[in-house]
C-alpha cells in the first residue's frame, strides 16, 4: 500500500510497530522542487516554514505538489503558540505538523490543542477547504483528531529535563530529536570540537532519556539526521521516522560529488579544474 493510501492512523500505526519512515525537509521554497521530491522515494515531505521563506500561499502551493506525488505532508511551523500558522497548513491539506522549540508540558498541551478539533482541542472548523476536499467536512473533522500527526521538536536543554511529563502529554505523536540544536543549548558546541559533540556522553544521555520516555508512553521516535552514515545506529535505538537531511542540503552534497569527479578527472587528463569555494568545502 503507498504512503498515501494510508490513512494517518495507519501511518502513525506503522511507525508504533517498527516500520521506519524516512523522508526529508524542505526548506526551498519551490513547489516544482516538492512535486519532484514527492515522486523520489521519500515516505514523507516536510515544508519548513520555520526556517524557509515560504509564505502561505507558497505553501499551499507546496502541499498540493507533494499531494501529487503520493507523500505525506507535514509543515513544521513558528512554535506551539503559532495558531495561525497551524491553521493555515492543516486546512491546507498538511497530514500534520512538527512545533519546535518545546519545553516543558504545558507548552506541549498548548501544541496538540491547536491541532485538535473540539472537544480534545480548540482548532477551528472552517468549510470549504482542501483538507475536506476528498472527504467532506463531516469525513474529514470527524477523523482529523486520529488521523493528523503531531510532532514536537525535541531540542532544547529543558525538554529533556521535563522530558517525562511532556511525553506523557495525551495526543503526542512523535517525539522528533534535532540534535543541532539540542547540542547548542547544552552548550555542547563549546564545549567539544566540531563533531564530536554529537557522539559525546552528555548527547547520549539526553538521547538515552527522550527514548526511555518515548517507549514508556508508546511515543513514535523521529530524529533529523545529515546523510545516511548514522541511520543504522538509530533505528537500532527505535528511532522510525528519520529525515535524511533538506532539499537544499541535497543539492550541496550531489553538487560536491559531481565537482569532485570533475577536479580528479581533470586534473588526470592534465587539464585540472578547480571549483570555486562554496558552502561546503
Amino acid at each position: 500500500m503507498s504512503e498515501a493510501a494510508l490513512s494517518g492512523a495507519e501511518f502513525k500505526q506503522q511507525l508504533r510497530d517498527g516500520k521506519p519512515k524516512v523522508g526529508l525537509f524542505l526548506n526551498s521554497h519551490s513547489p516544482t522542487v516538492a512535486e519532484q521530491l514527492a515522486h523520489s522515494g521519500y515516505d514523507w515531505l516536510l515544508v519548513d516554514t520555520q526556517h524557509g521563506p515560504m509564505d502561505h500561499e507558497k505553501l499551499s502551493y507546496m502541499l498540493a505538489a507533494i499531494a501529487s506525488g503520493g507523500a505525506k505532508s507535514i509543515v513544521r511551523v513558528g512554535g506551539y503558540d503559532d495558531r495561525p500558522g497551524i491553521q493555515q497548513a492543516l486546512d491546507l491539506g498538511a497530514d500534520g505538523v512538527l512545533i519546535p522549540y518545546i519545553n516543558n508540558a504545558e507548552e506541549a498541551r498548548q501544541a496538540v490543542s491547536c491541532n485538535k478539533y473540539p472537544t480534545t482541542g480548540t482548532r477551528s472548523v472552517y468549510f470549504p477547504q482542501r483538507s475536506m476536499n476528498k472527504a467532506g467536512l463531516l469525513g474529514y473533522a470527524g477523523n482529523a483528531n486520529k488521523n493528523l500527526i503531531v510532532a514536537l521538536q525535541v531540542e532544547t536543554a529543558s525538554c529533556i529535563e521535563n522530558m517525562a511529563e511532556i511525553a506523557a502529554v495525551p495526543g503526542v505523536d512523535i517525539l522528533f530529536l534535532g540534535q543541532n540544536d539540542l547540542c547548542m543549548s547544552m552548550g555542547l558546541f563549546e564545549k567539544y570540537e566540531f563533531p564530536h559533540m554529537y557522539t559525546s556522553p552528555e548527547l547520549g544521555a539526553a538521547t538515552q532519556k527522550l527514548v526511555e520516555q518515548a517507549r514508556k508512553n508508546k511515543v513514535i521516535l523521529g530524529l533529523f539526521l545529515f546523510g545516511t552514515a548514522r541511520v543504522g545506529e538509530f533505528l537500532e535505538k527505535g528511532f522510525t521516522f528519520i529525515s535524511l537531511g533538506n532539499d537544499l542540503h541535497h543539492v550541496l552534497t550531489q553538487t560536491g560529488a559531481y565537482v569532485n569527479d570533475v577536479e580528479k578527472t581533470s586534473t588526470e587528463k592534465g587539464k585540472p579544474w578547480k571549483r570555486r569555494p562554496t558552502a561546503l568545502f
